[in-house]
């Protein structure tokens, strides 16, 4: 008998779930749990986690999803805080002193970012994400109209909110669970962004605030702060009609402090009430956390406010959600303690750097015409040219990329512009020049496989066009 032989019919002997893998063929777990009823009894740790994992990994792969702007990626020095942290609930202020006080120097720290006017004078929280940020920063808006009003001994009904018709869709639940009516200023060629363009046609006494989105979801431009507070002043002096701005910062209000600081957009606009941004976007932390900072004390309605004994004293929580991570805010923190004002410009910037080179190569490429370049925040859109072809669209374009693993999504428009299909480019602080170049590569193959095509691809949409 040889070596080999001996050596093969020893390891016949092995118990089987020593030699195969056990998670997937153990004698009685090797079936089909029921997707909708609590199963009978237990399972092995890990048979549950290797079926949540295996079902999972069917989901696209999140570093190369460019249409989520939530973060992606973090060092392992997070990823170790965030699970040291992870049983901790925000809300308990007295059993997590400590996670509490972090809370407070982080929005301390934005409302200095934001050139708050006195810094003893603000108040801010965290929040669940972006969304909760700017439902809290509506409501006070709407709050503020009120009491105004209820003073004057007018009427408090049917208050409205102006806004572009570009805005996120938590501005239209906004308005539907808070009844307020929405007045969209309609996005067109020649007003791509809020910019205070026909705002008195909008503005009456019943206008509780405008929105000045500071990086739109479609395309990354800023709205025109500047230009919608001047509009307002110039309403206020014939009308007598006072009405403040929040600046929805989701994306813009973590890179413009950085890579644009001449830009005026802040608190440094007497307009501008409140300010909101997502944490898990360009604030660079895992989902989900947000902030908002109000102007002062008094852009706040104190009856938002719940007051909580603290260590003693009085601590001031306002929020929609109650029990909610403690991790990420202080995930937040370690970023800002981590990074600090350079490096957040030099993460940010490279990010705008990777995104004006992915558009200035885009716009090379013959069927495309660029709508944004990404360099306001490195977010970027282009449309197919007017005429180009009838053959494929952008959603043909989107579905090859899908093929490739690249999520690049096409969209149409806002309102006026529906007929216009844009697709967007989202870079965020995981996706490299060399992973961009790869994309690119991708993107000019799949483009000259369509443009190869003698007829449509079956279910292909109709194509639109954007002209400056």
């Amino acid at each position: 008998m040889t070596a080999n032989t001996s050596k093969a019919r020893q390891s016949t002997n092995l118990d089987p779930t020593l030699s195969i893998n056990p998670v997937f063929v153990r004698p009685g777990e090797a079936t089909e749990f029921d997707r909708f009823t609590l199963p009978a009894g237990p399972s092995l740790p890990e048979t549950a986690y290797q079926i949540v994992h295996d079902e999972s990994i069917l989901d696209g792969n999140s570093r190369l999803n460019l249409a989520t702007f939530v973060g992606t990626w973090m060092d392992d020095e997070a990823k170790r805080l965030y699970l040291e942290a992870a049983d901790k609930n925000m809300i308990d202020k007295d059993e997590y002193p400590a996670t509490a006080a972090i809370e407070d120097r982080c929005w301390r720290i934005l409302a200095d970012l934001w050139n708050v006017p006195d810094k003893d004078d603000t108040i801010g929280t965290s929040t669940i994400g972006s969304s909760e940020a700017c439902m809290l920063a509506g409501l006070a808006l709407k709050r503020l109209w009120q009491e105004k009003r209820r003073a004057e001994g007018k009427s408090t009904e049917k208050p409205n909110l102006i806004m572009s018709a570009a805005v996120q869709v938590v501005w239209e639940k906004f308005c539907n669970y808070w009844d307020v009516e929405p007045r969209y200023v309609p996005v067109t060629r020649e007003h791509i962004t809020l910019d205070g363009h026909d705002l008195e046609d909008y503005v009456d006494e019943n206008t509780i605030g405008v929105v000045s989105i500071l990086g739109q979801t479609f395309t990354g431009l800023y709205d025109d702060t500047i230009a919608i507070a001047k509009k307002l002043d110039e309403i206020q002096a014939k009308t007598g009609l006072d009405v403040k701005i929040h600046i929805d910062g989701a994306s813009g209000a973590m890179v413009a402090p950085f890579c644009q600081p001449d830009l005026v957009w802040d608190f440094q606009l007497d307009r501008v009430n409140s300010i909101s941004t997502s944490g898990h976007k360009y604030g660079l932390v895992y989902p989900g956390v947000g902030w908002v900072v109000w102007r002062n004390t008094a852009a706040l309605p104190e009856s938002m406010i719940f007051h909580v004994s603290y260590l003693g004293g009085d601590m001031p929580t306002l929020a929609l959600n109650f029990s909610r991570p403690g991790a990420q805010v202080l995930l937040q923190y370690y970023q800002f303690l981590r990074l600090g004002f350079e490096g957040y410009r030099a993460v940010q910037q490279n990010s705008i750097d990777v995104a004006t080179y992915l558009s200035s190569e885009i716009a090379k490429i013959g069927p495309f015409e660029l709508v944004s370049t990404g360099d306001t925040i490195p977010v970027f859109a282009w449309v197919l040219k007017q005429g180009h072809t009838d053959i494929w669209t952008l959603y043909d374009l989107a579905d090859r990329l899908r093929m490739k693993g690249w999520l690049v999504p096409a969209y149409p428009m806002a309102d006026d512009l529906a007929d216009v299909v844009l697709q967007r480019i989202v870079v965020k602080v995981g996706l490299s020049r060399d992973l961009a170049t790869a994309l690119l590569a991708d993107i000019r193959g799949e483009v000259e496989f369509l443009e190869s095509l003698t007829t449509p691809l079956p279910d292909s949409a109709n194509g639109s066009h954007f002209h400056h």
